[in-house]
């Protein structure tokens, strides 16, 4: 019998208060649940606005750590309740550290561990190094119910090193939480279709599906543009949403059938890692 999965993207608009949006957010998984789907993976840094437009010292106050986080422990009890798994992002508060992270809760509630994200962003209406530290936990893969999740966030799906260290370490499914939209210091320039296109590369080079889950929405006059997806592991995008959608993108894949998908085109077994030394700081 073969193993299936259903995943699901939520999309919606997160300006308004951390109440607003973490209820936003909840109605959407209890959605996606209704409709069969097994992981969900919500947006990046959902509960309140993306704050890293600004270098404010205030949005410190804004993190807290993992243990006893009141957003975590509610979705624990929602992925235990709905028996879903669900990538849980949150600005994440480490001693005198800072760091952009998704917390991994599985179908029965237990948090199976933290990645924090690795590459981070600089740039006008995305200041995330005044925040975040680079990440200190490597790339991350966890086996749920529902099969081997890996996750990276927003900037680390612009890294093909990131899909392919996940599928080294056995991710059948790349979950990645993002929050991207215009760029204020260049207003005519639109990034979604690259955005798409980089991950459905990740998709068809490591012959696995990606869910892709965005914001949408205007905050302080930087539009976010929506358009999550799920991608099936030809990199052909199975379900999307329009850029101002609310809601959520369903597919279901067989990861048995995947796995010998994978095995056939060989991309893992004509790796030659030994050349690859200009990837790790080697000769360049």
């Amino acid at each position: 019998m073969s193993r299936t999965v259903t995943v699901a993207a939520i999309q919606c608009a997160l300006g308004g208060s951390r109440a607003q949006n973490v209820d936003r957010v909840e109605a959407l998984v209890r959605d996606a649940a209704a409709q069969g789907a097994q992981v969900v993976l919500p947006p990046e840094l959902f509960e309140g606005p993306y704050f890293c437009r600004h270098e404010r010292t205030e949005f410190f106050d804004w993190a807290s750590p993992l243990e006893g986080h009141p957003t975590v422990e509610r979705f624990s009890s929602l992925a235990r309740e709905l028996g879903v798994v669900l990538p849980v992002s949150f600005f994440e508060r480490a001693g005198q550290e800072y760091y952009n992270s998704v917390a991994l809760v599985d179908a029965d509630g237990a948090v199976l561990g933290v990645y924090r994200k690795s590459h981070i962003p600089d740039g006008p209406g995305y200041e995330e190094k005044y925040y975040f530290r680079p990440g200190n936990t490597g790339f991350q893969v966890w086996s749920t119910r529902f099969g081997v999740m890996g996750v990276g966030i927003c900037w680390d799906q612009w890294f093909p090193e990131c899909a392919r260290a996940m599928v080294l370490l056995g991710a059948e499914v790349l979950l990645y939480p993002t929050a991207i939209g215009s760029e204020p210091s260049d207003p005519g320039l639109d990034t979604r279709d690259p955005w798409q296109r980089a991950m459905m590369g990740h998709a068809v080079s490591n012959v696995v599906p990606v869910v892709a889950a965005n914001r949408t929405g205007e905050e302080e006059g930087q539009r976010f543009y929506g358009s999550s997806f799920v991608a099936n592991a030809r990199g052909d995008k199975v379900a999307e949403m329009g850029r101002d959608d609310e809601g959520i993108a369903v597919a279901t894949f067989d990861l048995d059938e995947l796995r010998r998908v994978r095995a056939g085109w060989g991309f893992f077994r004509d790796r030659r890692p030994e050349l690859y030394e200009l990837l790790v700081g080697g000769r360049r």
